[in-house]
């Protein structure tokens, strides 16, 4: 199915027909597929929502750049146009970043958030990242003495070194969204958060690393750190049996089946 926003033609499923509403809300660069198992097991109880973002599966990306609050008022949009009432959402790492906003910035009446390793800090550079950067600096002058012709193969040979594997990836016209969400860092919101939030993050992740995960702990007004030893970045793939259980946990808590 479609929903349309602005410019953008959202693709999104459905799985299940309960009177609860779930929303998952996918990392950067997944797609729905990513969360096939735990949707599984999750539809059994609820109704389960999940998108594709613009440039991945089968969302096209706009012919412009996007900034995260434009990914945050899409799903609001969505979220409300679709009349799903005060649904329960997981947001796995970007994913978790919009929480942060929909709540944090935006105040939306949400009541319940779950963060699987969610981003949204931004980390601070370290001395062997600083170097790198100035290292491609220095090297990035050297094209200003060489011909021409060979100026744009160094130059492009240099990118291929030093850029990401998440941004060599992408299309050219998603890369300036990608460093826009990458450089925003949404720290400031998470006292502002008045939704119930369920941290849930795996004790090896690298890309949103444990220290996040207590930071967030410690803002957040309202909020609960379960950590998964032994586990990286994306524990609902590694032990999907474990953060299922967790999950299921903790909607009796809160008395989710009983909403309607």
């Amino acid at each position: 199915m479609y929903y349309s926003y602005e410019d953008i033609s959202l693709y999104y499923e459905k799985y299940g027909n309960k009177p609860n509403t779930i929303v998952i809300l996918p990392g950067w660069g997944d797609t729905r597929h990513t969360f096939d198992s735990l949707i599984s097991v999750l539809s059994l109880t609820s109704t389960v929502y999940i998108l594709d973002y613009p440039g991945f599966g089968k969302t096209k990306f706009p012919n412009h750049s996007m900034t995260i609050y434009d990914y945050a008022n899409m799903i609001h949009s969505w979220v409300k146009d679709l009349n799903l009432e005060d649904p329960l959402f997981i947001g796995h790492s970007f994913g978790g970043r919009l929480l942060i906003l929909l709540s944090g910035y935006y105040h939306y009446n949400y009541s319940n958030f779950i963060f699987l390793d969610a981003a949204g800090i931004k980390p601070k550079k370290t001395l062997k990242v600083r170097l790198r950067n100035l290292r491609y600096s220095l090297l990035k002058k050297i094209a200003r003495i060489l011909p021409k012709k060979k100026r744009k193969d160094y130059l492009n040979s240099l990118f291929q070194k030093f850029a990401s594997s998440d941004y060599l990836s992408l299309e050219e016209g998603m890369r300036p969204t990608f460093r826009n969400v990458v450089n925003t860092d949404l720290s400031y919101y998470l006292k502002n958060i008045t939704s119930r939030v369920l941290l849930i993050w795996g004790e090896n992740d690298s890309a949103t690393p444990i220290g996040d995960a207590k930071r967030m702990k410690k803002e957040i007004p309202n909020s609960e750190l379960i950590i998964l030893k032994g586990l990286g970045h994306f524990p609902y793939l590694e032990r999907g049996d474990w953060v299922y259980q967790i999950i299921f946990a903790h909607l009796q808590e809160i008395n989710f089946f009983k909403k309607n």
